[in-house]
């Protein structure tokens, strides 16, 4: 049995190579969150036989209001089909998936997104991928919204798991790049440790040629969505403001499912993508 990676080890790692700040280990050390981290870590770097990995990682708000405006079925197609897309390019087999809720719930760790149809392989002798049963999609019976909104908390959890499992590659030798999605339908509610000032120095950390990290805020009729991620350090490239309607939703998932399959493609389109944004062509 592989063994669990040490959290705070990989952070050390991480700050000795430079990728993360003193106050990023600050932040993901003072706050005792790795147990949180390491729920959602998954599938261990020795059971990874990809020379390079791309983690997809989505963070579904699960607060009532999204139920209440109405929103929970878009959002379940939108999850899904991100997945969908993701599974349909050519490097499907390359890609980590991990979805977990705004309120800490994991759905699914780290797992390989697609996985090798071993009944088509014994009948033909081909190598052929099929998605892997695992990786759940959002469905009635798994995702109904009904909590609140700690977005600060759980961003610096989830970026902290991002940056974890990144390091758990770079130590293992595998050349690994990240995707990451955060969506919130309203401000910041029920944090209890962490700030837009706590987030900010990991997403900073995080940006560059291995990192993606964009946001989406489905409009509440009030927030300013812009201004709450900038101050998080999302770039504005990388920021999704859809109104609170089925249509405008389903376009804003599409534009990330675009991005992120662009960005599996491999190094170049990866850093091409990372400058354009949403805007990459």
């Amino acid at each position: 049995m592989a063994s669990v990676p040490n959290i705070n080890a990989l952070f050390q790692n991480a700050q000795e190579e430079g990728v993360l700040s003193p106050q990023s280990l600050q932040a993901l050390t003072v706050l005792d969150i790795g147990s949180q981290i390491q729920a959602g870590l998954g599938i261990s770097v020795n059971n990874v036989t990809a020379s390079e990995v791309v983690l997809v990682t989505m963070m579904i708000d699960d607060s009532g209001s999204i139920r209440f405006s109405g929103n929970s079925n878009v959002v379940r197609e939108g999850h899904n089909s991100v997945l969908e897309a993701l599974m349909a390019s050519k490097q499907n087999h390359s890609i980590l998936a991990h979805t977990s809720y705004l309120n800490g719930h994991v759905l699914f760790p780290y797992l390989p997104l697609a996985v090798v149809d071993e009944d088509e392989k014994k009948r033909t002798g081909r190598v052929t991928y099929k998605r892997n049963p695992l990786v759940e999609n959002l469905t009635t019976s798994n995702y109904n919204p009904d909590k609140g909104t700690p977005l600060y908390d759980q961003t610096v959890v989830l970026l902290g798991r991002v940056l974890a499992k990144y390091q758990e590659f770079a130590d293992g030798g595998v050349n690994c790049r990240t995707v990451t999605l955060i969506i919130t339908d309203g401000a910041d509610e029920h944090s209890s440790t962490a700030n837009a000032r706590t987030v900010r120095p990991l997403v900073e950390d995080l940006l560059g040629e291995r990192h993606i990290i964009a946001a989406m805020g489905i409009y509440d009729g009030h927030t300013d969505f812009k201004k709450i991620f900038r101050e998080m350090g999302i770039r504005d490239e990388w920021i999704l403001t859809p109104g609170n309607n089925q249509g405008d939703i389903r376009k804003a998932f599409q534009m990330f499912s675009q991005s992120a399959v662009r960005a599996s493609q491999g190094a170049a389109s990866f850093s091409k993508t990372a400058a354009g944004g949403f805007g990459a062509p």
